[in-house]
């Protein structure tokens, strides 16, 4: 079972939760800080960060799958193999809090976006939303096949990226709609690989809309 840091909710009562997905070489520390500039405006939420099931080359970091070639096909293949360790922890993490699964959003960074792209929109409870960061879908080819929910999403994506290029956005913008989802999105200007604070901002929102 996945573990990891989390934030308990600053009015000591949890009605929603978010989960964070990180990226490839990162942890769940460096994600779950985005909770803390979140709890004004969501003082009834639980933040929970996971380490991602596999160690990576990179001290400290973990990997939901191994990256060597970035090809699409080493996407597919590594989201597969690790939804379960995502979907097991979903399900282990709403019981202990005693949320419902309409009360859940997933946030994800870069290939933990993939994740949670990837396992939201195949779960048969579903999700109250999902906000990926400079992330891209895997295995759209499959995505109509296998979809169970269609939740709000916001993708917001650096335009300066050079890990995961901004076309990256507009193919999973695309292939999300074609599936019939309304995806919102947004491009964080002078931005590389990272989350810039307009970003940062236009997500909490969209988590105090869709867990408000």
């Amino acid at each position: 079972m996945l573990s990891g840091p989390s934030l308990e909710p600053t009015s000591g009562k949890v009605d929603s939760l978010v989960i964070f997905c990180h990226g490839y070489g990162s942890n769940g520390a460096d994600l779950v800080s985005l909770g803390r500039n979140w709890q004004v405006i969501l003082p009834n939420t639980a933040f929970v960060a996971p380490n991602a099931p596999e160690e990576s080359p990179h001290p400290g970091g973990f990997q939901w799958f191994p990256i060597v070639s970035f090809e699409k096909e080493e996407r597919t293949k590594g989201t597969y193999a690790a939804a379960h360790h995502l979907e097991e922890f979903i399900e282990s993490t709403l019981k202990t809090y005693r949320v419902t699964p309409e009360r859940l959003a997933l946030v994800g960074f870069s290939q933990g976006t993939m994740m949670a792209l990837h396992v939201g929109l195949r779960r048969s409870a579903g999700v109250a939303g999902i906000l990926g960061f400079s992330g891209a879908l895997a295995a759209p080819e499959n995505l109509m096949a296998e979809m169970k929910y269609k939740p709000p999403i916001l993708l917001i994506h650096g335009a300066q990226d050079n890990v995961i290029p901004i076309p990256a956005l507009f193919e999973t913008v695309g292939a999300l709609e074609a599936c019939g989802l309304k995806p919102e999105k947004h491009i964080s200007q002078n931005t590389a690989h990272g989350i810039a604070q307009d970003g940062m901002q236009l997500g909490g929102a969209f988590l105090a809309r869709i867990l408000g």
